[in-house]
């Protein structure tokens, strides 16, 4: 943090050598990992509810899974097969993807204007939330982000020079994306409305089009599993319009102007509230400028940030949803910055300055106190709160097991978060399974469940964070142990969680999957 202080403070009252803004780049980026692995580190701190998931699907490698793609499971089972089934192994795939994402916009930025305007692209990228989240916690919106700009960069090289191998490039590129998260389809439209916009349809009409077909690879993992698995996806993803059985919210003008505006201000946050008079200013000077460039830089997170709007005003939007098209605001942003006042330079590098410390302040350990006193505490386990307790809870399972002499035992919960929890932090790694008490379909109805135990000689572990009893969906022989444990975060009591070892499974009913 001392480091990217004095970065920043030099550059505000001295300037940099143009010669080395590269090496500061790299300084300054592979600084601000230090603290993303030092989070990763602290042992109250676990996996993040989704990460645990993608873990899970890592054990089990398919050409494609229920609701995603498989490229974040792929990536798990590479980063843990060289490091273990570790926190970091999992984390330092996101650590990557965010140094990736800063190098292909410092390239970006250096191509388009100077080597100076790419250092600060990369640093107003590095400065905004969406890019802490998306780089610290391993989700499909790590990968999805790095290929997303290394793509929309590859194009545009394609058509400043007239090159189809830059449009080769960018097709393979879209591949691996379209193996992340399908909303990397949103680079068709962006890269058409380009060509139009200026008026290049004609002379890339044949190296888009070869584009599409390369980047429709991308869709042959899916189309395998789909196939052999009666196309679930696609009922998952027309559940999630509002079809199959899940109706979308009703139509209030009311309500969904409510929800978009709740979507409006999640967008400030996610680009980052200090900059916020520089990014109007920004947007106020592409609109009066309209260079192409500048336009090919704002149109991806534009298009993204009304796709998603629209979205809003019928079902909840995620703020972080468009967020990894906004990378080419912060080139443009860059752009905007370094040829103004001081005043406004200064105010812009205070903003930026202030956006990385802020998030290094949180996530590092509380190496000097300040965040020591109870209210800060409970704010910090109030926001961290699906990242505690996991580990704790699996601790005291294993103690459980060996204190009650448990044999042939296997787990079980209603929630697949906390199925995949376990499965990570229970020693060993067992498999886990979900027990389905009324919620909809998940990864873990395509695994064996528990009914390979029935008519047995074993022993069920319950845990639940939900239910205090199964409701018969689950009928054992007998109850041995039942608890509630209570995790702690700084002796700040968590969520009860109960826990109930059962002998000899002989009924199962789930609830009946009613919901995609």
């Amino acid at each position: 943090m001392c480091f990217v202080k004095a970065c920043v403070s030099r550059s505000i009252f001295y300037g940099f050598q143009p010669k080395k803004y590269t090496v500061y780049f790299y300084l300054v980026t592979l600084a601000l990992a230090v603290p993303k692995i030092l989070f990763t580190l602290r042992p109250e701190i676990n996996l993040f509810t989704e990460e645990a998931q993608y873990w899970v699907w890592s054990q089990h490698l398919a050409w494609h899974y229920y609701s995603k793609p498989a490229l974040v499971a792929v990536l798990n089972f590479l980063s843990t097969s060289l490091i273990g089934n570790t926190e970091i192994a999992i984390r330092i795939n996101a650590i990557l993807c965010g140094i990736g994402m800063a190098w292909v916009t410092y390239l970006f930025g250096t191509y388009l204007y100077s080597r100076k305007i790419g250092f600060w692209s990369a640093l107003v990228l590095q400065s905004m939330p969406s890019w802490w989240l998306a780089t610290t916690f391993h989700t499909t919106d790590s990968s999805l982000s790095f290929f997303w700009i290394l793509s929309i960069y590859l194009a545009y090289r394609g058509i400043k020079e007239e090159k189809s191998f830059w449009w080769v490039y960018a097709g393979i590129a879209t591949v691996f994306g379209l193996m992340t998260k399908y909303v990397m389809l949103l680079i068709f439209p962006v890269l058409l409305l380009y060509l139009l916009y200026t008026k290049k349809w004609k002379t890339h009409q044949a190296n888009f089009l070869m584009f599409v077909l390369i980047s429709a690879l991308g869709f042959v993992p899916a189309f395998i599993w789909n196939w052999q698995n009666d196309f679930e996806t696609l009922r998952h993803l027309l559940a999630l319009t509002g079809a199959e059985g899940v109706s979308s919210k009703s139509f209030s003008i009311t309500t969904t102007s409510k929800s978009f505006f709740e979507y409006l201000k999640g967008q400030l946050a996610i680009v980052s509230l200090f900059l916020v008079p520089a990014w109007l200013a920004t947007f106020l000077h592409v609109y009066k400028n309209k260079s192409a460039a500048l336009v090919y830089l704002i149109l991806p997170g534009i298009i993204a940030f009304l796709f998603f709007g629209c979205l809003s005003f019928f079902k909840e939007a995620m703020v972080n949803w468009p967020a990894f098209a906004y990378t080419g605001f912060a080139i443009a942003l860059a752009r905007w910055m370094v040829a103004q006042s001081r005043l406004w330079k200064t105010i812009s590098y205070g903003g930026i300055y202030l956006s990385i410390a802020l998030p290094i302040i949180f996530i590092l350990p509380d190496y000097t106190g300040i965040k020591s006193s109870e209210t800060v505490r409970k704010r910090e386990q109030m926001i961290v709160k699906r990242l505690l307790g996991h580990e704790q809870l699996a601790k005291r399972i294993d103690y459980l097991k060996d204190s009650l002499g448990i044999s042939d035992e296997f787990f079980f919960s209603d929630s697949y978060h906390t199925a995949s929890e376990l499965s990570f932090y229970l020693s060993g790694n067992p498999q886990t399974y979900v027990l389905n008490m009324g919620s909809r379909k998940n990864q873990f109805n395509f695994w064996s469940g528990m009914e390979q135990f029935l008519g047995h000689q074993n022993t069920g572990v319950f845990v639940s964070w939900n239910y205090n009893t199964m409701e018969n969906k689950a009928i054992f022989q007998s109850l041995i142990y039942e608890e509630t444990f209570v995790s702690k975060f700084h002796d700040i009591p968590k969520r009860d969680v109960r826990i109930q070892v059962w002998s000899n499974l002989m009924e199962y009913k789930p609830a009946l999957l009613s919901t995609y």
